[in-house]
This record gives C-alpha cells, structure tokens and sequence, in this order.
C-alpha cells in the first residue's frame, strides 16, 4: 500500500524536529544550560502552508517569517486553530507594513533604525498589544545586510526605552558566512548582558548548537526543519 502524502510529510518533519531538539538539549548540556530556557523558531518563510501543519502537529508552536504580505496569506487560519503560536518577523520591516505586523506578529526581531522604532511605538498607542521587540545588529558590519553597527545600540536602545517606551527585551543578529560565528555569536552576547537584555536571537541550521552555547535563548532553524526553501510568488 502506498503511504498517503500527508503522512509522509507528518513523518518527516516530526522526525527532523526531533533531531533539532535533541541537538539542543546536547548543546544546552555542553553549555551548562537547560533546554528549556532555548525556543526553537521554525524559520517557515516560503514553506507552504502543508509544512506549517505537520510541525504544528509535531507540537512546534514559534515560527519565523521573513515578510508581512506572506505572513497574513499563511498563518491568520493556522492561528484560529492554534492559538497559542507565536511569530516572529525576522525580516526586514518597512514603515509602511508596521500596522499590519503589529497585527500579525508577536515579535519583531528586526528593529534597526529610530524611525522605524519610532513608528512602532506610535502604533502600539493604538493596539495595546503585548509586542516584544529585539534590536537587530550588524555584528559584521555588512553593508548589504540591515542592523546596526555595535556601536549605535546604546543611542538606539535608550531611545527606544526613554523616549518610544517600545518593549525592546533582547538583540538578534545574522552573522557572515565567510567568518567564525562564535565571535559574532560572543559579541552579541555581551552586547545582551551589559544592556540588561534577557532574549538574544542567534544561531541557524549550520550553527545552532554554538549559538547555544555562546548563550542563545532563540535559535532561527529553516532547513534542517523544512529542508530546502521553496520560491515565493506571495
């Protein structure tokens, strides 16, 4: 008897996610942590909706997205029949979606600039909603890439605090892909620590387990998840 698709993906992504998370509880242990205090954020930008159903019945429930237009295509649904998802946008925001990103997400991992901080602020006047935000930072100094430069985060984060009120309550960052990450990955860190911030965003399929070793609390997972990202039209 052939085996039905859908079960064949159910397998496979409850398997892959078991194998992530058993990669985290070795690291976490090798660190001197628990396994607890790690969120797995299921990197799901461009993965169809068929995907996002097999993790959520694995018992996967925090995904990232890198774009507002395809997070309200795929996820509003899965969310009525899964409340207590969480999303975070781990893709750069423009000022002009941040209506609809407040509304969709519960995490922005990608604050990188004062307007933008500014702007948010203004709309959580509006929808008090319990919103967390990170600061993104550009820890090698790539200009094609967003995030600001280390230097900058102490101006930008006391602006958020004293002047916006936004609820900045960690930092993420993306490092090179030509260089060791455990320096970006130590530099975040205690970027994190001497600002009294509690969440730090780093680490993806290649280099999760140092992340966590180095102190992440939210590792970014897409392929080893998901396998090989799709296209997206949306």
């Amino acid at each position: 008897m052939t085996e039905h698709p859908s079960l064949s993906i159910d397998t496979d992504i409850a398997a892959a996610l078991a194998q992530v998370r058993r990669e985290i509880t070795t690291a976490a242990h090798a660190g001197g942590r628990v396994e607890a205090d790690i969120t797995l954020v299921a990197v799901s930008k461009t993965q169809p909706v068929a995907l996002l159903q097999a993790a959520l019945s694995a018992g996967q429930r925090a995904f990232g997205e890198n774009r507002v237009q395809e997070t309200a295509a795929k996820w509003p649904t899965l969310r009525v029949q899964h409340p207590d998802i969480e999303l975070h946008l781990i893709g750069p925001l423009q000022t002009n979606k941040i209506k609809d990103a407040v509304d969709l997400f519960d995490v922005i991992e990608t604050v990188d600039r004062p307007k933008l901080a500014a702007a948010l602020a203004m709309e959580l006047q509006r929808n008090p909603k319990r919103l967390r935000c990170y600061i993104e930072i550009n820890t090698g100094g790539e200009p094609q890439k967003s995030g600001i430069a280390p230097a900058e985060l102490e101006a930008l984060l006391a602006l958020c605090r004293n002047d916006y009120k936004l609820p900045v309550t960690g930092l993420m960052c993306i490092p090179p892909q030509d260089e060791d990450p455990a320096l970006h990955f130590a530099l975040l860190t205690d970027l994190a620590r001497r600002h009294h911030l509690s969440e730090i965003s780093m680490g993806m399929s290649a280099d999760y387990p140092l992340a966590i070793r180095f102190g992440a609390t939210h590792i970014r997972v897409g392929t080893a998840i998901f396998g090989t990202r799709l296209s997206s039209s949306l």
